[in-house]
């Protein structure tokens, strides 16, 4: 009997959670699309069978490579209904704007972050109305991880002239 109530419980609080984070829109900029700017999907998409074979995309999609995202494919997160809408676990079809819900179902540590101003950008006033960006507003949902970034070089000290060597 405990452990269906303790059952009932995680289901519970899980989808309470779920709801008071679907309900708790973060105010968001539109997200980037691709730069050959082919949104929505459905333009092209509409009426076109769905391929769920794992495979190297070609024609409109070559330069999409999920690498470093673990073992995904394109309607782990796109709803193959509707690719102009986001699905998440449960089956749930979301907006684009609603991505950090998506994102934050495997990323839920960053999430938190996210949603208190930590991780990511947010703009607006400290106790007032704000603005977050979207994970994609700086990660390739495709490519994820920062690219390697050469460092610049070390600020010049104001006071470096007294360092130099005489050349005298």
């Amino acid at each position: 009997m405990k452990k269906i109530l303790l059952s009932i419980m995680v289901l519970l609080i899980s989808s309470s959670w779920a709801q008071a984070t679907k309900e708790k829109l973060f105010p968001v900029p539109y997200p980037p699309f691709s730069k050959k700017d082919i949104f929505p999907c459905m333009n092209c998409h509409e009426g076109l069978d769905r391929n769920k074979k794992v495979r190297k995309l070609k024609d409109m999609h070559e330069e999409i490579n999920v690498e470093q995202h673990g073992d995904r494919w394109c309607y782990d997160c796109h709803d193959e209904r509707n690719l102009d809408k986001l699905r998440l676990a449960n089956g749930q079809q979301i907006r684009f704007q609603e991505s950090y819900i998506l994102c934050g179902q495997c990323h839920g540590n960053v999430f938190e972050q996210w949603k208190n101003g930590i991780h990511g950008k947010r703009t607006g006033f400290w106790n007032g109305e704000k603005q977050y960006l979207l994970c994609v507003h700086c990660h390739d949902p495709h490519t994820p991880r920062f690219k390697a970034v050469k460092p610049d070089p070390a600020p010049i000290r104001p006071d470096a002239h007294k360092f130099k060597k005489n050349k005298h």
